[in-house]
């Protein structure tokens, strides 16, 4: 579809006093449980084996209500450049930031859960506009999922990792980026593999941080270390995932705490940064308090704790066995992520895989914890997917 203006408008975010008032209010006034029967003193990851502490969720629940400002991130977004627009009768919000670069690439970057735009706000100008001469420049396209952060929720079900890799090609179309890169980690890796995969006319190449092998692929002829990668995951999904088991059954039951309280909201989104990041102790190890509630907040304030959740129903365990992804795939394994692919299981569905990396540090949310090798890393990922064009 041609770009039009009346395609495409600005958008601005602001939250007003009355809704950062009663957000505090709702601290102050918040009922939190005794403290958990596990008593370890930090550090120690054992201190968060029945979740969240209690002393880590008061301190920072003090410091939400008493320190934080969320008027900067609103202002980061507002530099960076956001808009909306409407595709399928959905109003779909996305952050847009042009390089200055004439031999820039168009690049879509897509989230998952627990995260947000939160999670690229601090990478987009470098990505752009890197400082060095001789790194690749991108038009950055960073759109928020249906149901999560400025993006509409959606009435209907019907709004799963296909659809909304459809809407992003229709909505690359809208920019003028016909023929664009795509990255993504968690569910935007799904996404953007079926973006490789389905739209190959339209995708030049893509980079993931979580590569997706077709199911029942034997551990026979995997070494040791991969045998190990394979194991991992599997135990995250039997021992560790009750949170995806309640998001893609029951997602309206745990969405009225997530819509109705803030320290409910934030203990279930905490748990996973604490749990998925490449840490010994606390995700503060290598995420600040305020990015952590950057992400939290917009959750709180956009009221879409519920309609989060709801991609679990509509995709979990979803993505087609039989798709593969014949365009070039930069695939990066970061070490305390989740899920950690095998090299010969992903080649089984990334048909041109050129480059395949193992950065030193780094978990489930690498651009808010090792921002700079993030942006390096996915560089030299695109860097291999654009020359393997020529």
């Amino acid at each position: 579809m041609p770009y039009s203006s009346s395609d495409i408008q600005a958008f601005e975010a602001r939250a007003s006093e009355a809704d950062l008032d009663d957000l505090r209010a709702r601290l102050a006034a918040a009922r939190l449980p005794e403290a958990e029967t596990v008593h370890r003193a930090p550090p120690g990851p054992r201190r968060w084996d029945q979740g969240v502490p209690l002393a880590d969720l008061a301190g920072l629940v003090d410091y939400w209500r008493t320190g934080y400002d969320w008027r900067p991130f609103e202002a980061r977004l507002e530099r960076i450049g956001q808009f909306r627009t409407t595709i399928d009768g959905l109003g779909i919000h996305f952050l847009h930031r042009r390089s200055g670069r004439a031999d820039a690439t168009p690049l879509i970057l897509t989230h998952g859960w627990p995260g947000s735009v939160a999670e690229f706000a601090d990478v987009i100008d470098e990505l752009a506009d890197p400082p060095d001469a001789g790194a690749p420049a991108f038009h950055v396209v960073a759109p928020s999922l249906p149901g999560f952060g400025y993006s509409d929720k959606p009435a209907t079900t019907g709004w799963g990792t296909e659809k909304i890799a459809a809407a992003w090609v229709e909505l690359m179309g809208r920019l003028g980026y016909d023929r664009f890169l795509a990255h993504g980690g968690d569910w935007g890796g799904v996404i953007t593999t079926i973006l490789g995969g389905r739209f190959p006319a339209h995708v030049l190449g893509i980079h993931s941080t979580l590569a997706q092998a077709p199911p029942g692929l034997p551990l026979d002829g995997l070494t040791a270390a991969e045998r190990q990668w394979a194991e991992e995951t599997r135990h995250f999904w039997r021992y560790r995932a009750a949170y995806a088991k309640q998001q893609a059954t029951r997602p309206q039951t745990i969405g009225y705490s997530l819509v109705d309280s803030p320290v409910g909201l934030l203990a279930w989104i905490l748990d996973k940064f604490a749990e998925w990041t490449d840490t010994e102790d606390s995700p503060f190890e290598t995420i600040s308090k305020d990015r952590i509630l950057d992400d939290v907040t917009l959750y709180w304030l956009t009221r879409t704790g519920a309609s989060a959740a709801r991609i679990y129903y509509e995709s979990h365990d979803s993505l087609d066995p039989a798709l593969r992804v014949d365009v070039p795939a930069a695939i990066s394994i970061y070490p305390r992520d989740i899920e950690k692919c095998p090299r010969p299981w992903a080649q089984a569905r990334y048909r041109r895989i050129v480059r395949w990396g193992t950065p030193a540090s780094g978990g489930h949310f690498p651009s808010l914890e090792v921002p700079g090798p993030f942006v390096q890393d996915l560089r030299a990922g695109l860097a291999a997917v654009l020359a393997a064009q020529r």
